[in-house]
């Protein structure tokens, strides 16, 4: 595709998007553009969010009209080449322990054989080598989408269901990782296990990660662990990237 893209959505708001697929550079591209637009103090702006590759903003038509608001979008983007900007301040790095144990990771295995691995410790190592990257927030309440991973775990979801994995497993397919807040089906392969409470409804910032932010899992033993199965950031401790 040719991008980026301005699009309606309704008639108070926009999708821009940056990419027909998922990359580094539209990724990139969504979270800085997202951020310029909350930085730019744009009249009768309501609200912004981003996907793996867009960002959406809601405006106010009482306050500007969408011709308007069109011409300042399109005028935004062509202040900058958004796949090479910096990211947005602000970010965190979190290192977060997880377990790798058979008893918690009953899919990686199969997973560390399909993405070309001659052992779960060498996969184990791969996914905790490097920091991925909080790439959007989405499908249920601050549930981060991870990476990108290297090109090796371009593997694809399971052709059936599992009925359910717990909350805060680690999941892999199509060169992501994937922490679920709550315990759900998925298709998604249960590699590893942590203990950090994703979602927290009574809190001013109820979800914990933010679009931006990256993660290095830190490996440990399942009864290590299980020692921080009362603390709601289960033994994650972040720190300021910017």
């Amino acid at each position: 595709m040719q991008s980026p893209i301005i699009r309606n959505a309704g008639y108070d708001g926009f999708i821009v998007t940056f990419g027909d697929r998922l990359g580094e550079g539209a990724n990139r591209a969504a979270l800085a553009f997202r951020d310029a637009l909350e930085q730019a103090g744009l009249d009768g702006l309501e609200e912004t969010s981003t996907s793996l590759v867009s960002a959406y903003l809601r405006f106010d038509p009482l306050t500007i009209d969408h011709d308007d608001m069109r011409a300042r979008l399109e005028a935004l983007l062509k202040s900058r080449d958004w796949e090479g900007v910096a990211l947005p301040h602000g970010r965190r790095l979190w290192r977060v322990p997880a377990a790798f144990d058979p008893e918690v990771a009953p899919h990686l295995d199969d997973a560390a054989e399909l993405a070309g691995f001659d052992s779960r410790d060498e996969a184990v190592r791969s996914i905790c080598g490097q920091p991925v990257r909080v790439q959007t927030i989405g499908f249920a309440p601050g549930m981060p989408y991870l990476g990108q991973l290297p090109e090796c775990w371009d593997i694809p979801r399971r052709t059936t269901l599992t009925d359910n994995v717990p909350a805060a497993a680690i999941c892999v397919a199509i060169r992501q990782l994937v922490l679920f807040p709550n315990m759900t089906p998925t298709g998604w392969r249960h590699i590893g296990q942590t203990r950090l409470k994703l979602f927290r409804p009574q809190a001013e910032e109820p979800f914990i990660l933010r679009p931006g932010d990256e993660i290095l899992f830190v490996p440990v033993s399942l009864s290590e662990l299980d020692g921080y199965k009362d603390d709601p950031d289960g033994g994650a401790v972040a720190e300021a990237l910017e």
